[in-house]
């Protein structure tokens, strides 16, 4: 592994934290009696598929925790058997966005399905473009790193508008800055060490778009 990003499985484990703060008050607060939860996108109740999606975007973050901790460490073999697991839980975890963006667009805001779909369209972009390079590790690593910005927005989104009483027009968009922030500095970092970071440009744009997309409807 690139030395700068050796440390990369730690910083992951940030996203912990973020979605117990950020599904705290519509899903974990609730775990004792789901009758009384609801869902922040449709407003309906808590469901068996609801616990589905939950538990196959969990096992992702883990495995993008686990991933760049393993190689750190030398397990490339664990490393490898664990990849080959994604060609299962992937399909799996789409499904249950697809799921997902059927409910909400049955609900009473039916705009909300953007938020859900654009982030779907990401995964499975960037997603594909990590197994399409899995043979040259940088440009696979970082297009696995872009992955997990899919599941960083949803928590702050939640948070911001349950916990901080924020509007969703206004935490959404700061979301926007904070992958752009992220972004900008792995970029810098790459350019510093000599490396490529065409593919860290290459996600900037999409998140540049999407936001377009999401101030104009």
């Amino acid at each position: 592994m690139e030395k700068a990003y050796k440390n990369t499985g730690y910083f992951m484990l940030l996203l912990i934290p973020a979605v117990l703060a950020g599904f705290y008050v519509t899903y974990f607060s609730h775990l004792s009696d789901f009758s009384e939860g609801f869902t922040a996108l449709t407003n309906g109740k808590i469901t068996i598929f609801h616990h589905l999606h939950a538990t196959l975007a969990t096992l992702w973050i883990l495995l993008l925790v686990a991933q760049p901790l393993l190689i750190r460490y030398g397990k490339f073999k664990i490393h490898k058997t664990i990849g080959k697991t994604t060609y299962l839980l992937f399909p799996l975890l789409i499904i249950s966005f697809i799921l997902l963006i059927l409910n909400i667009l049955k609900s009473a805001n039916p705009i909300r399905a953007y938020g859900v779909i654009s982030n779907t369209l990401m995964l499975i972009l960037f997603y594909s473009f990590a197994v399409n390079n899995k043979k040259y590790t940088p440009i696979h690593m970082r297009y696995m790193i872009a992955t997990a910005f899919s599941f960083l927005g949803p928590p702050i989104g939640r948070f911001g508008v349950f916990i901080m009483g924020m509007q969703p027009k206004i935490i959404n968009n700061s979301v926007y800055i904070i992958v752009y922030l992220i972004l900008t500095g792995l970029i810098l970092l790459d350019k510093k060490h000599g490396k490529n970071f065409k593919p860290f440009i290459l996600v900037f744009a999409v998140w540049v778009i999407r936001q377009i997309v999401y101030n104009i409807i």
